[in-house]
C-alpha cells in the first residue's frame, strides 16, 4: 500500500502504526519508542493504541520527535 509518511510517499507492507514505526526508524537502531509520536490523518495516536491501529492505503502519518527547548 502506498501512504505519505511526514509529506514523502512510501510503499510498506506494515499493517498497524507500530509495525509502520519500527520500519520507518529501523536505520536509527533505537529500542522503544519513547520519544516519538504518531498522527494518522492528523488525530493524534496514543503509544498504546499503535499495536491496534491499523492503516491503509491513502493514509497520512507524521512521525515526530519530542525535543525540549522553546
Amino acid at each position: 500500500m502506498i501512504l505519505t509518511v511526514n509529506g514523502e510517499q512510501r510503499e510498506t507492507m506494515s499493517g498497524n502504526l507500530a509495525e509502520l514505526w519500527r520500519a520507518e526508524t529501523e536505520h536509527l537502531d533505537l529500542e522503544s519508542p519513547k520519544g516519538y509520536a504518531i498522527a494518522l490523518n492528523g488525530a493524534l495516536i496514543r503509544k498504546d493504541q499503535w499495536q491496534h491501529t491499523t492503516i491503509t492505503d491513502g493514509d497520512r502519518v507524521e512521525i515526530v520527535r519530542a525535543m525540549q527547548g522553546g
